[in-house]
């Protein structure tokens, strides 16, 4: 930059190092420099407004009813879902500890219970993504989205600390 500077003749000490959009808020348009600025002392300026931090706009926004209702709706989902499946899966090794001779037993040829149980693992997985993705969409995905809009614009002023 400074090789750019010296040959357009202008030194690179001498630039200014603002910001352009803060420093001189249109002066090269023909308006005055620093008029409307917030807090110029001129009666038509707009008061400056305690601006809040991102950490202060994210704690209001957690406590606030809607984000209580989707982390609500989440939880009723949750807990039960991964209970059941826990216990599914536990009654599943307890069977293939405590009985072997129930999980040998031959369901079709030379499947078993043990086989027919295993892949029902795999299904009841399946199964569960399937309910978890449709409870989402239907209970939580349209308030989420909301309360993710309304923090994005609270967050859009905000300081970054």
């Amino acid at each position: 930059m400074e090789q750019v500077d010296e040959q357009e003749g202008r030194d690179a000490s001498a630039m200014p190092v603002g910001d352009p959009w803060y420093d001189a808020t249109g002066a090269e348009w023909g308006e005055r420099a620093g008029a409307g600025v917030p807090g110029d002392g001129r009666p038509d300026a707009v008061p400056r407004q305690r601006v809040h931090s991102a950490a202060e706009i994210y704690l209001e926004v957690q406590r606030s009813p809607a984000f209580q209702e989707v982390r609500s709706r989440y939880r009723r989902f949750v807990f039960p879902a991964t209970l059941a499946f826990f216990l599914w899966y536990l009654a599943y090794v307890v069977a293939a500890t405590a009985a072997p001779g129930f999980m040998a037993r031959p369901v079709a040829g030379a499947v078993n219970v043990a086989m027919v149980a295993g892949l029902g693992q795999f299904l009841t997985t399946f199964l569960l993504t399937w309910a978890y993705a449709r409870h989402a969409r239907l209970r939580r995905d349209r308030a989420a989205l909301e309360l993710r809009w309304d923090t994005q614009e609270m967050t859009r002023g905000a300081v970054q600390r």
